[in-house]
């Protein structure tokens, strides 16, 4: 009996221990575990990254749709004139021996374009000096006659080459940096100057440009495309005070600074006066390209614009390229505006049959002289015919 007691008290001893014991994990439950803390972390990444593409979406979206430019949100608000009436009857016609408005002649194919603008003048009372800066061989004598018939005086100027040999320069621009030498009219005691492209048109009198204090002043450019309402100026029209000076500084420093030279002279203009130059009211470069942009803009702009400027379409060119190559004559120069008034999907019809009609009246007035121009080159304007052009002291 005692062995069998011993025996039983051995075999509960043995497997009595088993009783409290608490069973560790099996490999199934520690991969159960580990895929469940592999999910919450692949969650989390997954949120994580969803977060920062949704914020990026966000930013984006903020950018690109962000608030339109008071310019490219045009709205019909300010109704009241552009310059203080009580100011302008205090200033005086601008003297001609002391004030100027220069155009520049490249190319033959300009001609017709000069002597409307000159006409234009004319319609709004510019007592101002004109003058014409053409390059001495690269200008007929018969384009010179024709530009010069409403009142611009030629002024013969020496060429200012692009700097670096031209380089990155367009081709229709290696003369343009010419246009410098208004600069070089303080030699002829000129103390200001509204350079105007031979593309433009005025509408209305500018004088109150002579009268501005600073040394230069040009309206902001305009363009159809993403670039838009531009912080940069367009130098289709200029106001400058001339200093010898200021050209001898200009063509050291062109050599130089670093910019686009594809826009030649403009581009250097706005690198040289980036941060000094006056920013005129668009009514007084009134571009093409803001009618394209910004119509509503532009049905404002019409009532007030001092100067229009034939950037996308030039009514006197037949190319639509507007490269020039070849000259419209006189009595084509009609069928020529009707035949571009098509272009941008005819958007420009309205300020094409407007430059017509200026130059139907130039050609009116002027017919004579044009055509004796094509007969027999240079002769001065008829007498009667001159307007106030003014005398210059000029060192021919």
């Amino acid at each position: 009996m005692e062995s069998l007691a011993r025996f039983r008290d051995h075999f509960r001893s043995r497997f009595s221990r088993y009783q409290d014991y608490t069973p560790l994990w099996t490999d199934a439950a520690t991969l159960k575990q580990t895929s469940r803390r592999s999910v919450f972390r692949i969650l989390a990444a997954v949120l994580v990254v969803l977060g920062s593409v949704s914020f990026n979406i966000y930013m984006i979206h903020k950018l690109v749709k962000r608030w339109p430019t008071p310019l490219d949100n045009y709205q019909h608000l300010n109704t009241h004139p552009l310059v203080s009436e009580e100011f302008f009857s205090t200033v005086p016609s601008p003297s001609a021996q002391e004030n100027a408005v220069v155009t520049c002649m490249y190319t033959d194919s300009y001609a017709t374009a000069i002597a409307t603008l000159g006409h234009s003048l004319n319609r709004v009372n510019s007592t101002a000096a004109r003058l014409l800066f053409y390059l001495p061989g690269s200008i007929s004598e018969e384009a010179l006659c024709i530009a010069s018939a409403t009142g611009f005086k030629p002024h013969p100027v020496s060429r200012i080459a692009p700097p670096h040999n031209g380089e990155g320069t367009h081709e229709r621009f290696m003369d343009a940096y010419s246009k410098l030498n208004l600069w070089s009219l303080s030699d002829a005691r000129i103390k200001a100057v509204v350079h105007l492209d031979a593309d433009t048109l005025v509408l209305r009198n500018f004088d109150e440009l002579f009268a501005l204090p600073h040394n230069f002043g040009a309206v902001p450019d305009v363009y159809v495309g993403s670039h838009g309402f531009a912080l940069e100026f367009n130098t289709g029209v200029i106001f400058a005070r001339p200093d010898a000076s200021v050209l001898a500084d200009m063509r050291e420093k062109m050599q130089t600074a670093v910019y686009d030279a594809i826009q030649a002279d403009q581009a250097f203009l706005n690198q040289y006066f980036a941060a000094d130059a006056l920013r005129l009211p668009y009514a007084y470069n009134a571009n093409l390209a803001i009618k394209k942009r910004k119509p509503e803009m532009w049905a404002d702009l019409k009532h007030r614009a001092r100067i229009v400027h034939y950037t996308l379409v030039k009514p006197f060119l037949a190319e639509a390229d507007n490269s020039g190559k070849t000259p419209v004559p006189l009595d084509g120069l009609e069928q020529n505006v009707r035949n571009r008034m098509g272009e941008f999907d005819g958007a420009f019809g309205e300020e094409l049959l407007d430059w017509l009609e200026i130059w139907k009246e130039t050609y009116a007035q002027y017919g004579t002289v044009l055509t004796q121009c094509q007969r027999h080159g240079p002769l001065a304007p008829p007498v009667g015919e001159s307007h106030a052009f003014g005398t210059l002291l000029l060192p021919y």
